[in-house]
């Protein structure tokens, strides 16, 4: 197999990003997937532009592929976790980051942006955040066809979009545009789908531009270190190779900092031993 793995660095939020970056290098990843936050290339700190610049060298230096993601918890609203959404009746400061985030992964040629719907607030009908969130994803296609960036649209437990389904939904209301693709976190499968995880995998393949890997359990939303949860990696990791996937795949353990080098280093060991273990069988 040739799958590559790369490392979220929501799961390096006690370490500097520099240092995060050069962590995640030494162990052997290929790539970073770097959740825009307040300390991690803040998006509204000053100086955007030169540090964009300047992550974009050390990145080439360490050479590490790219994928930006959007699921910073509190940068928008410091009150309310992933606040606003796309969903909410002033969607305006998540559209801002997201275009924002857009034009920044064109800058440091990211291979894809990532992106969720967001919880529908308990006010608002289904039918009037289905809206809402047309309209909102409409707006930051445009900005991705501008700036040729891909958009990877991920089904998050608990979202409006939460299933493959979903996403397959959304992406035939937006007319199948071309930037826009699928972010799949392998966890979530396990989670939320009836359908076996390779299953899920085979399906998605055609549609893939990110991929996000923990270990999960039915019908639990935590990602669990690898082995810890339900699901059979080996088989799961030759469905991916089988689609002809070549994106990241990025360990998804944002709850881990606390242990960030370590745990780092025994996933991606983990994850070389399930694709030997499937390579023998």
């Amino acid at each position: 197999m040739s799958l590559r793995y790369g490392y979220g660095t929501n799961g390096f939020a006690n370490h500097r990003l520099e240092d995060a970056l050069a962590v995640i290098a030494d162990l052997g990843y290929a790539g970073v997937a770097l959740t825009l936050d307040h300390h991690h290339l803040d998006p509204y700190g000053p100086g955007l532009a030169r540090r964009v610049g300047a992550l974009g060298a050390r990145l080439d230096q360490l050479g590490l592929g790219l994928v930006i993601e959007t699921g910073a918890r509190y940068l928008l609203d410091p009150w309310h976790k992933h606040a606003p959404t796309l969903l909410d009746r002033d969607p305006g400061p998540r559209l801002d980051f997201l275009q924002r985030a857009v034009r920044i992964g064109a800058d440091l040629g990211a291979e894809a942006v990532s992106c969720w719907a967001g919880v529908r607030p308990p006010e608002v009908p289904a039918a009037d955040a289905w809206d809402r969130m047309l309209h909102g994803c409409d707006q930051v296609l445009a900005t991705a066809r501008q700036s040729g960036t891909r958009l990877g649209f991920e089904p998050e437990p608990g979202m409006l979009v939460q299933t493959l389904d979903d996403w397959f939904r959304l992406r035939d209301a937006l007319g199948a545009p071309e930037c826009f693709g699928l972010t799949l976190d392998i966890g979530h499968c396990r989670c939320v789908e009836p359908a076996p995880v390779p299953d899920c995998v085979r399906r998605a393949g055609p549609y893939l531009v990110n991929v996000q890997i923990d270990d999960m359990r039915r019908g639990v939303h935590e990602h669990l270190e690898f082995g810890a949860g339900e699901i059979a990696f080996p088989a799961t990791l030759r469905a991916l190779a089988d689609t002809g996937y070549r994106g990241l795949v990025a360990v998804e353990l944002p709850r881990h900092a606390h242990a960030a080098p370590v745990v780092a280093r025994e996933s991606l060991a983990f994850l070389t031993a399930a694709e030997t273990k499937e390579t023998r069988q």
